[in-house]
């Protein structure tokens, strides 16, 4: 796999967490526990997307 296609994958996957955190925000069985996990998923993805990109 290249790394621009890694990247690439890396921000759907980023995208598909922001939208599970926006129905989470508006679910109430969701605890704010676990929409902070998937907070802090999305971040790492953002960072290493970071890291990717500034490496090349």
């Amino acid at each position: 796999m290249s790394l621009s296609s890694h990247v690439e994958e890396l921000k759907k996957k980023h995208a598909s967490l922001s939208a599970a955190v926006d129905q989470a925000r508006r679910s109430p069985s969701m605890s704010d526990l676990e929409i902070t996990a998937l907070k802090k998923r999305k971040l790492a993805l953002k960072e290493q997307i970071s890291r990717l990109a500034t490496s090349h």
